[in-house]
């Protein structure tokens, strides 16, 4: 579980999102962030009993930072508004399909998947559906799975308008042949974050993500 004071920091950083607001309450961000570092701790003990890839994670090598690279961006606020932490088998870093662990008040979810790969994994993710799509089917109409998770995201975000070249419209898998991404989301409650439960409930989150994890990185490692 996380502290309740976790929760109000983030929800008045994203209230005052400024350099200034954050170096005075700079001691309450790092309890914070230690509260969040030891979630997530724990998260990796208790989840690499079930998945081993993810056991001897370090949990640094896991969270992301809360700076924003504005560089880029129109949107010039200096911090995020969430903590977030991604477990694969290779950390954060490397293209892999994982785990993911979003903590905003009022938006929090857990998943995962594999957002966004460059054009070569996308192609080889594809292939391995079209090939294999009676398995892929049967992963994400698991009864765990569809239970948590209901489908993967298809919305306009990580899909295309058509299909992909090389691909037939009537393919009995285009629907999943036109992402760009192939994540799955299950929210977490503002009440979820406080209580006693929650590793059990992201652990069972995970889990039920589990079968998709390893068919991923199956057709990547191909």
């Amino acid at each position: 579980m996380l502290q309740t004071a976790t929760i109000h920091f983030l929800e008045n950083l994203k209230k005052n999102n400024s350099k200034e607001w954050f170096d005075l309450n700079r001691k309450l961000y790092e309890l914070a962030k230690a509260d969040f570092y030891n979630l997530v701790t724990n998260l990796i003990a208790e989840f690499g009993k079930k998945d081993t890839s993810i056991a001897l994670l370090q949990p640094k090598n896991c969270i992301f930072r809360i700076n924003r690279d504005i560089r880029f961006s129109k949107d010039k606020s200096p911090y995020k508004t969430n903590f977030g932490a991604s477990f694969s088998k290779n950390g954060k870093k490397i293209m892999a399909a994982g785990y993911y662990l979003h903590i905003e008040p009022n938006n929090s979810f857990v998943g995962g998947g594999i957002y966004m790969p460059d054009a070569a994994t996308t192609k080889k993710v594809r292939q391995e559906i079209d090939y294999n799509f009676d398995e892929f089917k049967e992963i994400i109409n698991h009864k765990k799975f569809n239970t948590q998770y209901s489908d993967l995201d298809k919305s306009e975000e990580v899909s295309l308008l058509r299909e992909p070249k090389g691909y037939d419209k009537e393919n009995k898998a285009i629907a999943y042949l036109k992402l760009k991404s192939w994540i799955a989301m299950s929210p977490l409650s503002n009440a979820d974050l406080t209580n006693k439960e929650l590793i059990k409930k992201i652990v069972t989150a995970f889990e039920s993500l589990q079968p998709l994890i390893q068919f991923l990185n199956k057709a990547i490692e191909v």
